[in-house]
């Protein structure tokens, strides 16, 4: 492990709760795709299957920001232990109720329960948030780490879920979502060292973290990252279905995420530059000049390099985001803020899905790459355009107001990070120092 990656590994619990994130995390990449196969096996309706899909990511994507916001008031293990205990029962109603053949509003109201699921992954980078403030060079690093566990679940995930689904029951897969699920809670929210402080005032002041300056541009960007990932998706598996070889989609799809997960692990090494709106409004153009590749494409082959080179661009624009979103919403609102981008993810994937679907029926998979290509540019003109308004929040000013002070707040924080090593500060971040941790 080289020099960066070990020194955000040095502060005692961060290798476990990493791990617990990524345990935690495995329902995102299963859950929704569990769903389909195991409803589209026991009663061939595949109508009815991606129905239930979409009314689990709308649920999610009206929840999660909510379940976040209580975590930034009450805490991490208040509010999550209860909120996935619904989460579990939810999904654990929807495989009895499909397996004895229940009406299907019984269907839709277990997967509205199961929207409930809290956001993992911005639960683990709000304690790494909390771990590394003040140090940029050192969250940076994190969060590509946690970037490159996004790229794991989502090459492992639906894989397992689907193969389980197949091969041994058809609720194998969304019920091994659940169990993970259940399992990287307990296991997060034991270790209470490196929880945040809870903010039980920060609600009475400034509303939802989607209020502050920049959020809305934020969001309306990450609606177009997530209409190209859900367009991606469907159109590569029609592309492979069109040239008779759909079971090869999913090695084309993994070649997409594979590229992300390597550009995650070498721009950890990367001492970033700049200001973080700078880096992430180029990375948001790279992204949206990297579409144009799967247009050209005639062949598999050609496809899966065209997506791998596209996927070199997502994970270093994510984690960029993630340290935008960090500065620009309050220290009492980051999880929730971070959610929100999820939000927007979640949005778009089921817009992309549907578009492209649209445009395949109508003029076939090849034609369909054009939905990704124009949200990706429509996803940088609105970065480009709010780009004035990605500013540091009021209480990050004094570290983040422009390259300078971003500068000054690496040097301060390499000081302080030293100094802990020695003893008080690293004793404060391990056991009370929990004011931030939610970028999720």
């Amino acid at each position: 492990m080289t020099s960066p990656y070990r020194a955000v590994f040095t502060t005692p619990g961060a290798k476990a709760f990493s791990a617990a994130g990524l345990v935690g995390r495995m329902p995102l990449s299963m859950l929704g795709i569990g769903i389909v196969t195991m409803v589209s096996q026991v009663t061939g309706r595949y109508g009815l299957a991606g129905a239930l899909s979409a009314a689990l990511a709308l649920s999610g994507a009206a929840c999660g920001p909510q379940v976040s916001r209580l975590v930034d008031r009450y805490g991490q293990r208040r509010v999550l232990r209860p909120v996935t205990a619904v989460t579990v029962a939810a999904v654990a109603g929807l495989l009895l109720c499909v397996r004895s053949g229940a009406p299907d509003w019984t269907l839709f109201a277990c997967v509205v329960g199961a929207g409930l699921t809290p956001s993992m992954g911005a639960m683990v980078r709000a304690r790494w948030s909390e771990i590394h403030r003040g140090s940029p060079e050192l969250l940076h690093t994190a969060y590509s780490v946690e970037s490159v566990v996004d790229e794991i679940v989502f090459i492992v995930g639906p894989i397992l879920s689907i193969g389980l689904c197949t091969v041994w029951f058809a609720e194998a897969g969304p019920l091994l979502a659940a169990c993970f699920l259940g399992i990287g809670v307990l296991l997060l929210t034991a270790q209470r060292a490196t929880e945040p402080a809870p903010h039980p005032h920060a609600h009475l002041t400034g509303g939802s973290a989607l209020r502050a300056r920049g959020m809305p541009v934020l969001a309306g960007v990450f609606v177009g990252t997530g209409t190209i990932f859900g367009a991606i998706d469907v159109t590569t598996v029609a592309f492979a279905d069109e040239r008779g070889h759909k079971a090869l989609a999913s090695l084309v799809l993994a070649s997409y995420a594979l590229g992300s997960c390597l550009a995650g692990l070498v721009f950890g090494l990367v001492r970033p530059r700049g200001t973080v709106a700078g880096r992430f409004r180029w990375g948001i153009t790279a992204m949206a000049v990297s579409m144009i590749l799967p247009l050209l494409a005639g062949n598999l082959v050609f496809l899966a390099l065209a997506l791998f080179v596209s996927g070199t661009t997502i994970a270093p624009t994510m984690v960029t985001a993630m340290g935008l979103v960090e500065q620009l919403v309050p220290r009492g609102r980051l999880t929730e803020g971070i959610t929100w981008t999820s939000t927007g993810l979640a949005v778009g994937v089921a817009a992309g899905a549907a578009l492209a679907g649209r445009l395949i029926d109508a003029r076939g998979a090849s034609a369909a790459f054009a939905v990704p290509a124009v949200a990706a540019a429509a996803a940088a003109a609105v970065a480009f355009l709010g780009y004035r308004r990605l500013r540091p929040a009021p209480d990050r000013e004094e570290t983040y107001g422009d390259g300078r002070d971003e500068r000054r707040g690496r040097d301060g924080g390499r000081g302080r990070q030293d100094g802990g090593r020695g003893g008080t500060a690293g004793q404060a971040r391990g056991a009370g120092s929990r004011e931030d941790e939610s970028v999720a």
